[in-house]
């Protein structure tokens, strides 16, 4: 590898290498001439001197880049949201969701930007936190989100309806379980669309999870990833739980996000199996 020219060699690269330099002249001296350990001590103290320059240099320098990764840190560790699967859409893309695609798969797959899709979350939990749990709804008809939406529903006291949406009970006043809400969480706006119609027709909020073959049209608040698993779903409801419960003070056991994605029950089929 060629050496840098001496007009090309950074300051701080001139004074760590100074400071070797000085090092190596010190240890050569000691061992070729005992009597000159005067101007050995002096030479290692100059040397000393300039590491602990280079060495506060660096330290103030990862302390910037830390605080630059405060500001961007994660929900959840990047291999977390990898493991489920949640940046996986699908192989149609809307116009909507195409600006939060990364690229596609050999398999035509549209990729998530797992950025994105953390950024959208934190956006999220702090839309649903403006509101109180008895004003807000949540609804999952796709069978891959029962558990986690249930769960969700017990820990906030937010309302839930799985498998099946009520018709008419956000807009009928004289159906006798009636009842008004402020904002309603549509898990997938194809198979949640009878609620999310009634909910703009009410002109209520709504906060919508969105793979890449959704179409938010009007609604402003999403959250983005994959809507269709067990395990994509499962870290989204976890995510919107914790950051509701504690923004809310709602004291409540949170599981471990292992149960919400099945992880903790597979891991205890297969000890049983044994």
């Amino acid at each position: 590898m060629p050496r840098k020219k001496k007009e090309e060699i950074e300051p701080e690269e001139t004074e760590e290498l100074q400071g070797e330099e000085l090092v190596k002249e010190a240890e050569k001296e000691s061992v070729n001439d005992k009597d000159i350990s005067e101007k050995k001590k002096k030479l290692l103290e100059k040397a000393e001197k300039l590491r602990g320059k280079i060495e506060t240099a660096k330290t103030e320098e990862l302390k910037e880049k830390v605080k630059g990764k405060k500001k961007t840190e994660m929900l959840i560790p990047l291999e977390e949201y990898v493991k489920s699967g949640i940046y996986i859409g699908t192989r149609v893309v809307t116009p909507h969701m195409r600006p939060f695609v990364y690229r596609r798969r050999a398999d035509g797959l549209a990729i998530f930007n797992t950025d994105l899709i953390d950024e959208k979350l934190k956006e999220g939990i702090e839309y649903i936190s403006k509101f109180k749990p008895e004003n807000i709804v949540v609804v999952c008809k796709r069978q891959a989100g029962w558990k986690a939406v249930e769960m969700f529903s017990k820990l906030t006291g937010i309302r839930a309806f799985t498998k099946k949406y009520p018709a008419g009970i956000l807009t009928n006043t004289t159906l006798p379980d009636f009842f008004e809400n402020e904002l309603t969480i549509i898990t997938d706006s194809w198979l949640d669309k009878n609620a999310l119609k009634d909910t703009i027709r009410v002109n209520k909020k709504v906060l919508m999870i969105c793979d890449t073959n959704n179409f938010p049209g009007g609604v402003k608040n999403i959250v983005i990833g994959n809507n269709k698993s067990d395990k994509g779903l499962g870290i989204i409801f976890y995510l919107l739980a914790r950051g509701y419960c504690k923004a809310l003070e709602i004291k409540s056991e949170i599981p471990d996000l292992e149960w919400w994605t099945g992880e903790k029950e597979n891991e205890e089929s297969k000890s049983m199996s044994y």
